[in-house]
């Protein structure tokens, strides 16, 4: 089992930048992918950022991509995702994930942190 806690969310002024940590259980940390996830008021859960155990290969959404960063601390266990030149549009539920690297879906979910950008 899995368990995921996010922090680092709060409100942010357009262009500000802002870094949420993941904090994962369990010692198996570095076998699994990990990612994030976001989910804005009204819309639907979307894919934003995801690295592989050895933290070797990085996605983005093209939404993100040249303003977040994602990356991975294997002797804290954590999981980071720096957000810079945030964007009003950017504001949403953001979640931390984890899957095995042979399964196709994110099965482990935290609790979401919130992030809200004001323009």
């Amino acid at each position: 089992q899995v368990q995921l806690v996010e922090s680092g969310g709060g409100l942010v002024q357009a262009g500000g930048s802002l870094r949420l940590s993941c904090a994962t259980s369990g010692r198996t940390f570095s076998s699994y992918v990990m990612g994030w996830f976001r989910q804005a008021p009204g819309k639907e859960r979307e894919f934003v950022t995801a690295i592989t155990p050895s933290g070797g290969s990085t996605y983005y959404a093209d939404s993100v991509k040249g303003r977040f960063s994602i990356s991975r601390d294997t002797a804290k266990n954590t999981l980071y995702l720096q957000m810079n030149s945030l964007k009003p549009e950017d504001t949403a539920v953001y979640y931390c994930v984890a899957r095995r690297l042979s399964s196709g879906d994110f099965n482990y979910w935290g609790q979401g942190t919130q992030v809200t950008v004001s323009s």
